[in-house]
């Protein structure tokens, strides 16, 4: 059981609950088979949100498959109706300014780590990939999109426009 689905079982626990089995899970998975490994994304009921403990998952996991002299490349996949719905905003509503730029330095951290990574990153879309979700999927080397698959960065349409995921979305599409 990882960290995260520990925390989960135990907040249940604490509050006399059956822990779900979205407590349980790995906001992560990771799968190898001959060279490739498979990070799929795995809190389809929020949307696959890169919260503060995906995206240190993430980062955990690209660390250790640059490492592994066995992994020849990566696909960043995703379970649930959405591949990413960007930054978890539960987590930035009511957060003081250094809890945000530390949560904004970890996802820079990650999708540098993405873009830089030594072996190929593909991202495998079936879905919508929003705001820091089309960014995660546009630091990838290559991306294969389903017919269903939407990219988007919605802050633009409310004013609110974070200029970090055009700078990979600008590369991927240049």
């Amino acid at each position: 059981m990882t960290a995260q689905a520990a925390q989960g079982a135990a907040r249940s626990a604490v509050q006399g609950a059956t822990p779900t089995a979205a407590e349980t899970q790995p906001l992560v998975l990771s799968a190898a088979r001959e060279g490739v490994t498979i990070l799929t994304l795995n809190h389809p009921a929020k949307r696959n949100a890169l919260s503060r403990p995906m995206l240190e998952m993430l980062r955990a996991e690209l660390k250790r498959a640059a490492e592994d002299p066995q992994v020849r490349a990566l696909i960043l996949a995703a379970n649930g109706p959405v591949f990413s719905s960007g930054h978890d905003l539960k987590e930035v509503v009511g957060a003081d300014t250094g809890a945000i730029a530390q949560l904004l330095n970890l996802c820079t951290e990650v999708m540098e780590g993405v873009r830089l990574h030594p072996k190929p990153v593909i991202a495998q879309v079936h879905a919508l990939a929003s705001a820091a979700g089309c960014q995660l999927v546009a630091s990838c080397d290559l991306v294969v999109a389903s017919s269903d698959a939407q990219f988007q960065t919605p802050g633009v349409k409310i004013g609110l426009f974070c200029s970090t995921p055009m700078i990979p979305l600008s590369r991927a599409v240049a």
